[in-house]
């Protein structure tokens, strides 16, 4: 049965002519939009648009089922994509050296350059951040900045490659030379398009005591610490936390819920995808303008 003659049959009761015509208006255009929707999933394979969740994390909702709201995370990727409209943020990871510019009011050219290695990124959607680290006079020093921060005026990548680890927090009990980078460093060339390499560096920690209980935390990145631990943190390594670290690892219901489920992901890098198709046309307009504006004389 046809769409037309399905509405029809429907609603007959209550159409009049110029009722009738709208509701073929409207069939219309919905199944010219299912046809576009249909038409941009054939272009775009899921396996290629499951990719975004490494380049966008921040895309994702949180994977906490009492923190969702369907038309809050509209919403937020919406501001998020008009963000990124006006200002380019690359795709960076973990481990990867960025230069960020930001505007400070105190700052003598009323901006601030910071040139760190990524040792995390935390939350999801707006309130998505990103910490910097580096050594400055035989201090290290972190800046935790808010991804989509209106007063964020530039993002470099200068180093793009990833880490063993999710996070490189363990670099605060690290000798600083695995932190130190230049200001002046300049960004590495790069192919379009090759996959992003990782860095297989173990890094050696301080003797204790540390900040955090690393023992605990199954790292990959760094080199045996056992050696260095007391006696009785050996004791508890051995016969507690190593029997859960090895549960964990077959845990299947803890691995699904701290991920987000296929399908809803679908949704929300087919908006991504949209404005990625737009960005670069919208770029290339605002170049030639760029280039068609005449420098101001002085009169």
């Amino acid at each position: 049965m046809s769409v037309f003659r399905k509405a029809f049959l429907t609603n007959r009761r209550y159409l009049t002519v110029g009722s009738w015509h709208r509701l073929l208006s409207q069939q219309a255009t919905s199944i010219a939009k299912n046809e576009n929707e249909e038409k941009l999933k054939s272009d775009k394979p899921s396996s290629q648009l499951s990719d975004y969740r490494f380049i966008y994390p921040e895309f994702l909702p949180d994977p906490k089922f009492e923190f969702r709201n369907k038309v809050r995370e509209k919403l937020e990727r919406q501001d998020m994509l008009k963000r990124r409209a006006v200002i380019d943020i690359p795709e960076f990871y973990v481990g990867s050296i960025l230069a960020v510019t930001a505007s400070d009011a105190f700052a003598p050219g009323k901006e601030n350059r910071f040139v760190g290695i990524c040792i995390g990124r935390t939350y999801c959607g707006l309130r998505a951040t990103f910490t910097l680290r580096n050594i400055v006079d035989q201090q290290g020093v972190e800046i935790m900045y808010d991804l989509y921060n209106p007063t964020l005026l530039s993002i470099e990548v200068l180093r793009l490659e990833k880490r063993l680890d999710e996070h490189l927090y363990y670099l605060r009990d690290a000798p600083p030379e695995y932190s130190a980078f230049p200001f002046d460093m300049e960004p590495e060339f790069r192919v379009e398009g090759e996959p992003v390499i990782v860095n297989p560096i173990k890094v050696k920690l301080n003797p204790p005591p540390w900040c955090m209980k690393w023992e605990v935390w199954d790292l990959k990145g760094i080199e045996p610490i056992e050696e260095d631990l007391h006696w009785k943190r050996k004791r508890n390594l051995r016969k507690l936390i190593a029997p859960v670290q090895h549960v964990d690892k077959y845990d299947l219901m803890k691995e699904y819920r701290r991920c987000i489920p296929e399908e809803d992901q679908y949704e929300v890098w087919q908006d991504v995808e949209e404005h990625r198709v737009q960005f670069p046309a919208r770029k290339q307009i605002w170049k030639r303008t760029l280039q068609r504006a005449k420098p101001k004389t002085r009169s």
